[in-house]
């Protein structure tokens, strides 16, 4: 039988709602909160995030999209809004492109990523939810509707972040496609002729590109998108240092080490050291 409600502890439950001003220290310091992807929807309040220079920071509403296995944590307890956190399992579903579109959604940066909602995008999602928490509330054994639900809602939400993806222009579409075609093939191809060449442009147009829009070249984001794979399997998989270098690609731990070193400014022992005392503190807070 599915459960839905987490106070048994996450690893028994498949999808947990809660308002953000009653979230409880028990699901923040969880540690099974890692397999879940996680909505958090800011309701008039301001980002948590610093905005890049010319985008607006005021009051407002903000989605949140966070994957599972992230290395950093929002703070968001006690703030106006709503969490909305589920298993991958619990969707059950065999619709590969829905589930294309939903990874992407949450994996563009592949960290986390805020969608600012305009008002009639708000007044959207308010359509859906109230029946969503309402379903999730009787909780009677029967999760057909409580799916259906869910899922009509990540559709809103996919279509409210191509909308803005799309209304950009075309450099920051230029961006986007970047950044998801970074995320299927970083493992892989580490170049970044390979990226601009499926952009049909230039490696050096694709630099000034991402320069303007990012301030980072094609390669120092490459780079990023390793880095952060490594902190997310020193911090969550059960892997050695060496098993993780050799997963990432390295052909040995050195040369990851000395990588990983000048990316970060510190050695991946320090990092996971670092990464295992905030766990033990049970902070809320970002994990640098």
């Amino acid at each position: 039988m599915m459960k839905t409600d987490a106070t048994l502890g996450l690893e028994k439950s498949l999808i947990y709602i809660r308002n953000l001003e009653h979230c409880p220290p028990s699901y923040l310091n969880d540690p099974g909160r890692k397999d879940f992807f996680e909505i958090v929807w800011l309701q008039n309040e301001l980002p948590l995030h610093t905005v890049r220079e010319g985008e607006e920071q005021g009051r407002g509403d903000w989605i949140y999209l966070i994957p599972p296995y992230r290395v950093h944590q929002l703070n968001k307890a006690g703030k106006n809004g709503i969490l909305l956190s589920f298993k991958r399992d619990f969707l059950e579903e065999e619709d590969k492109e829905f589930y294309l579109d939903l990874f992407k959604m949450f994996n563009i940066q592949g960290e986390f990523s805020c969608l600012p909602l305009s008002a009639s995008n708000a007044a959207e999602l308010n359509k859906i939810y109230p029946l969503l928490e309402e379903e999730y509330q009787q909780q009677t054994g029967g999760f057909l509707i409580l799916k259906a639900l869910l899922k009509v809602f990540l559709l809103k939400l996919i279509r409210i972040k191509e909308h803005v993806f799309t209304a950009q222009d075309l450099n920051q579409k230029r961006v986007y496609e970047f950044m998801m075609m970074l995320e299927e093939n970083y493992q892989q191809e580490r170049n970044a002729e390979f990226y601009a060449s499926l952009l049909g442009i230039s490696s050096k147009r694709l630099n000034q590109i991402l320069k303007e829009k990012l301030d980072k070249t094609g390669m120092q984001l490459i780079h990023d998108r390793i880095i952060l794979e490594a902190k997310r399997q020193i911090i969550h998989s059960e892997n050695t240092l060496k098993e993780i270098a050799y997963d990432l690609g390295f052909s040995d731990r050195p040369y990851f080490s000395r990588f990983f070193k000048k990316q970060t400014g510190s050695s991946p022992e320090d990092f996971q050291k670092q990464a295992k005392n905030h766990i033990e503190s049970k902070s809320n807070t970002l994990v640098e």
